[in-house]
């Protein structure tokens, strides 16, 4: 890979390790550390991904009109600030105010990182997106084994650790990704917007996004609704970071086994997407019958086998899809739609464990998935129409 991919993975790993240091147990601090019942856990955490749906789309946008690195300075410096707040004032609800903020500031930096990955290395096609999402994945692996034993100690050090993180990728940024500005054709922009062309393009994205969503709906209660179930199995919170580090080693060390599948169908996109909600599919239904660490790790197993094939496609279509010019736009959309499965899925998921039980949730979940197939299948139709 060139360089400056080199970089942004780097860069894209201290941002991952550093917020997965917090995120894996927001429930559980809020629960038990500040008293706070599942579904109100489960509106901050809605409040927080709201937030980074906005910054999603902000970042999108200021990505396409100022380019990548001014985007993500602004974006960290957002998250910094924060992270400064949080560190001193962690208390109820001083908590939720900073939470808002941070998902804000990351929300701006994730769209820019995936557009710029693109821009500097096009030829690259889904092996960029690709390592900028091994380098996530290698900081969720990382971020919650380091997360566990330092909570034990004092949720303190976590927030202090997360502001040391962010400060070493704003240094980064800093020196690094100034030369990474692409050139942006304003012109050629406007006028692939007003085209037929560029709507069925966007209709498509649009289609597969829905898929997108309905997957972190389900996806996201892993990090709410799933951490208090498994700590009411009598499972610590070492146990519990060790899944999310279980779920970056994993992805990390499947690659060069997955990888030469995934090259050899690159063509059939739509298999990749199938074949990956039905895997999860069935890691939600192994949960139903877990009351043990090695079953929820063969759970986590399995769901990590599922998110390979779906998480960098979707990245990967959508910069297909995209106008010259419009490719953070079409990343920030593609990004806003997983912070929203982020963030309705668990306040879904808290009244729904709240009203009736884990067994209805996870039903609720693997219907959600069976739905999900169907735009995945279905979501060039705009683009065929228009070619015939």
């Amino acid at each position: 890979m060139p360089k400056n991919v080199w970089l942004l993975v780097i860069g894209a790993f201290i941002n991952i390790t550093g917020s997965s240091l917090i995120w894996p147990l927001n429930t559980i601090y809020m629960h038990d550390h500040l008293g706070q019942s599942l579904s109100v856990a489960g509106f901050v955490l809605m409040m927080n991904a709201g937030a980074t749906v906005l910054g999603n789309l902000v970042g999108g946008y200021l990505f396409d009109k100022l380019g990548g690195y001014k985007s993500i300075m602004l974006g960290i410096s957002i998250t910094i600030i924060s992270l400064i707040g949080i560190t001193f004032w962690h208390g109820w609800p001083h908590y939720i105010y900073f939470l808002i903020i941070m998902g804000f500031g990351s929300g701006i930096v994730i769209p820019a990182m995936f557009a710029l990955v693109g821009s500097v290395w096009p030829e690259g096609g889904r092996k960029g997106f690709n390592a900028i999402y091994l380098a996530q994945n290698l900081g969720v692996a990382v971020g919650p084994a380091l997360a566990g034993p330092i909570a034990e100690i004092s949720f303190d050090y976590l927030f202090i650790s997360n502001l040391a993180l962010y400060i070493i990728f704003l240094l980064i940024a800093l020196i690094t990704y100034r030369h990474m500005v692409p050139k942006i054709e304003k012109e050629t922009s406007e006028k692939t917007i007003e085209s037929h062309s560029s709507r069925a393009n966007f209709y498509s994205l649009l289609i597969l996004c829905s898929a997108f969503l309905l997957a972190w709906v389900a996806y996201s209660q892993w990090a709410s609704t799933l951490s208090t179930h498994i700590q009411q199995q009598g499972i610590g919170l070492k146990e519990y970071s060790l899944l999310w580090s279980i779920n970056g080693l994993l992805i990390i060390t499947l690659q060069p086994l997955i990888s030469p599948l995934i090259q050899k169908y690159e063509k059939q996109i739509k298999s990749q997407l199938v074949v990956g909600m039905l895997i999860m599919m069935v890691s939600f239904s192994i949960i139903l019958f877990a009351d043990s660490f090695k079953m929820f790790a063969v759970a986590m197993m399995v769901l990590t086998l599922g998110e390979i094939f779906v998480w960098p496609a979707v990245p990967t279509i959508a910069n297909t899809l995209a106008p010259k010019g419009k490719g953070g736009t079409y990343q920030g959309v593609v990004n806003s739609i997983g912070s929203i499965g982020r963030m309705i899925g668990p306040f879904i998921g808290g009244i729904i464990v709240d009203a009736y039980n884990m067994n209805v949730l996870i039903a609720v979940l693997c219907g959600l998935l069976i739905i999900a197939i169907i735009p995945c299948i279905v979501y060039d139709s705009p683009l065929k129409k228009k070619n015939s």
